[in-house]
């Protein structure tokens, strides 16, 4: 069963990323993070949508991506 967008979202919170005010359309979420500067996730969708699988994978190497800095 995939994730739900709600989880990577919060994933991505507590590894330190935040989400850019202003950046994106309707549910499009840009998400950076202080110490890598030029790389970004995208996240689109409600919370409750199930995540779709290059999601799940962008929001994996962004969180291997922060334990390296």
């Amino acid at each position: 069963m995939p994730r739900k967008l709600r989880q990577l979202r919060s994933d991505l919170r507590r590894a330190g990323f935040q989400m850019q005010s202003k950046r994106g359309k309707g549910c499009h979420t840009w998400w950076v993070h202080p110490n890598l500067p030029g790389f970004a996730v995208n996240l689109s969708g409600q919370d409750g949508d199930d995540a779709r699988p290059y999601q799940e994978d962008a929001v994996k190497e962004a969180l291997q991506k922060s334990k390296e800095v």
